[in-house]
C-alpha cells in the first residue's frame, strides 16, 4: 500500500511538473516572433522519432525477457527519457528565433497532448493495478496505445485482455484495434 501510494505521489509530482512546463513554455513563447515551416516539420519528425524509439526499445526488451520488476521499471524510465527528449525538442523548435506562430502553438499542441497522454497513461496503470495486475506500463502516442503486464506461462487469458481493453477504452478515445497487448514473462 506505502508503494501505491509513493508511485502515486511521485506520479502526481511530475505529473504537476510536466503541466508547470507546459504553462511556462507557453507563456514564455506567446512573447516570441515568426519562423518557417521547416520548424514546424522538424517537430513532427522529433515527435515521431521519439515515439518509435520508445516503441522499440519496448519490443528489444520485451525480447531480451527480463525479469518481470526490472522490464516495468527499464520501460517507465525509457518512456520518461524519450518524453524528456521530444519535450527539449519540442520547446527548442518553439523557442528558436524566427519561430513562427504556427510553430509555437503546433509545439503547445504537441506539449499538451504529451502531458495528457501521461496522464492518461498514470490513470490506466493504476486501474489495472486495481484490477489485480501485479504490475504495467503504458504508452500512449498519436498513433495508438501499448499496453505491457505480466503474463503468466500460458499467457493472458481472454478476461484478463477483456479488463486491459475496458479500461483503456473507457480512459481514451482509442478503439480496441488502435491498441497493444504485450504480454511480459518471468524467465
Amino acid at each position: 500500500m506505502k508503494k501505491n501510494l509513493k508511485r502515486n505521489i511521485v506520479m502526481a509530482a511530475v505529473l504537476l511538473f510536466v503541466c508547470a512546463a507546459v504553462y511556462l513554455n507557453w507563456s514564455y513563447n506567446n512573447r516570441q516572433g515568426t519562423a518557417d515551416s521547416a520548424m514546424v516539420k522538424a517537430e513532427d519528425e522529433a515527435m515521431a522519432a521519439a515515439n518509435e524509439q520508445y516503441l522499440e526499445t519496448l519490443a528489444e526488451e520485451e525480447r531480451a525477457s527480463e525479469t518481470t520488476p526490472a522490464y516495468f521499471a527499464s520501460a517507465r524510465l525509457t518512456r520518461q527519457q524519450s518524453r524528456d527528449e521530444a519535450l527539449s525538442l519540442l520547446e527548442t523548435a518553439a523557442a528558436g528565433e524566427g519561430a513562427s506562430q504556427e510553430t509555437i502553438d503546433s509545439a503547445m499542441r504537441s506539449i499538451t497532448a504529451m502531458a495528457t497522454w501521461s496522464l492518461q497513461e498514470t490513470q490506466i496503470e493504476n486501474l489495472l493495478l486495481a484490477k489485480d495486475f501485479a504490475d504495467c506500463v503504458v504508452y500512449i502516442g498519436a498513433d495508438g496505445i501499448t499496453v505491457a503486464v505480466p503474463a503468466p506461462p500460458e499467457g493472458l487469458s481472454t478476461a484478463a485482455v477483456a479488463r486491459i481493453t475496458d479500461v483503456v477504452t473507457g480512459e481514451t478515445d482509442f478503439p480496441a484495434s488502435q491498441m497493444r497487448i504485450i504480454e511480459v514473462r518471468d524467465e
